[in-house]
């Protein structure tokens, strides 16, 4: 496997939270680099916040493992981590300018077509509060080599 590698990013996040879908896009270059938990390969992808996604100073890093598991960290202003994966709820911590809060995660579909040289991911989840559904959220990610 090859180490990190620098990419272009085009991440779309849509949520769907009672009416209208919610659509976020952004093009970013960020890194792409191999990873492992558990003994499983898999693939980290690491990208600088800004204004556009509200979280300007802080760094997300995207892991897929398969098509069961994916997270998405931000360390930064805000710190969250929310953990998905395939047919499993998660409570995680998720930040905002304003504090912190304990969100439900349940992953509907993990799609993973990545390679050492960019590809695919997608994910389809669920945010609940308490129990009660606030949003369904899809995210595609679509990575390639500069």
């Amino acid at each position: 496997m090859k180490t990190e590698k620098k990419v272009t990013i085009t991440l779309k996040s849509i949520s769907r939270a009672g009416g209208l879908p919610d659509a976020v896009e952004l093009i970013t270059e960020g890194t792409l680099r191999p990873a492992e938990m558990s003994g499983q390969k898999g693939w980290e992808i690491s990208y600088d916040d800004s204004s556009v996604t509200g979280f300007p100073g802080s760094v997300t890093t995207v892991s897929c493992f398969g098509e069961t598991y994916a997270s998405m960290r931000r360390d930064g202003n805000a710190e969250s981590n929310l953990i998905m994966e395939h047919s499993k709820r998660h409570h995680c911590v998720y930040g905002t300018p304003y504090g912190s809060t304990t969100l439900g995660i349940y992953a509907k579909r993990i799609i993973n077509r990545m390679t050492e040289e960019g590809g695919e991911l997608y994910f389809k989840y669920t945010i609940d509060v308490n129990s009660a559904l606030v949003s369904e959220n899809e995210v595609y990610l679509d990575v390639k080599p500069l």
